[in-house]
């Protein structure tokens, strides 16, 4: 990788790269140039189309603005931060359910908590090796297109005021449609497809994150504090997603 000259300046703060459709699209949202480089290098040499922004802000517009089969985020960023911005690329943008890797120089849980409950579906450490990152990039973008594969067979599972399609991934609370990540997702299926059985920690961790590795107990209780907001009528005092102390989480047998 060749050094950089600290005076030099990006011509604009967002730098996008001709895309084609045929190829997985990227944005990568860091403000370090030598990182933003370092992944894009990568990201091309996996045939991904990438896009580019140094700073929150224009991140943010980029989200809104088009459709990506992953973000890529640094936490510390110029204009918005990063949980911000993934609160409000989350909230309201072209990407609500879009994969989202976080990248921080961070490496206290209590900080990859706030990361995860923010809405990021991953979560890496600096200065991290390039084949963990890709190893993550892969994971994230085969979860993509698994999530958009139709479910043949799958039964439209009914609770309560809750009703989850497998075949098109869709969940609607009332008549609301609700916007969920691929783990909110497999977490509402899993408990809604099981009522009345209590499944712990481990159990769910197993379930939802599969063979992934980085997570933990705390990850399961960010993504159900998260369901909870949305789509429980008062997530105070959830009706859906039961906590059974000392044991984990379940929900109730519909009488």
């Amino acid at each position: 990788m060749p050094q950089l000259d600290h005076g030099d300046t990006l011509a604009t703060s967002v730098t996008m790269d001709r895309v084609t459709d045929d190829k997985p699209k990227v944005l990568v949202i860091e403000d370090e140039r030598n990182i933003r480089e370092l992944v894009k290098l990568h990201l091309d040499l996996e045939n991904l189309s990438t896009v580019e922004a140094d700073d929150g802000t224009s991140g943010l517009a980029l989200a809104r603005s088009q459709e990506f089969d992953l973000i890529v985020l640094d936490l510390m960023l110029p204009g918005i931060d990063g949980v911000t911005l993934c609160r409000a690329i989350r909230r309201d943008s072209a990407n609500v359910d879009t994969p989202i890797l976080m990248l921080t120089a961070r490496r206290e849980e209590s900080d990859k908590v706030v990361g995860l409950d923010s809405g990021a579906d991953d979560y890496l450490t600096k200065p991290f090796g390039i084949r963990e990152l890709m190893a993550r990039v892969r994971a994230l973008l085969r979860r993509r297109v698994t999530a958009a594969a139709p479910q043949e067979g799958s039964a439209i599972v009914r609770y309560k005021h809750i009703t989850l399609d497998p075949a098109k991934r869709t969940v609607k609370a009332g008549d609301r449609h609700v916007d969920l990540t691929w783990h909110e997702f497999q977490l509402v299926q899993v408990l809604l497809s099981n009522p009345g059985i209590v499944f712990s920690r481990d159990a769910l961790l197993r379930k939802v994150w599969k063979d992934e590795t980085h997570v933990t107990d705390r990850s399961v209780d960010t993504l159900v504090k998260r369901v909870r907001r949305k789509i429980e009528d008062d997530p105070a005092n959830p009706t859906v997603i039961l906590t059974v102390w000392g044991s984990g989480y379940k929900v109730a047998d519909v009488a």
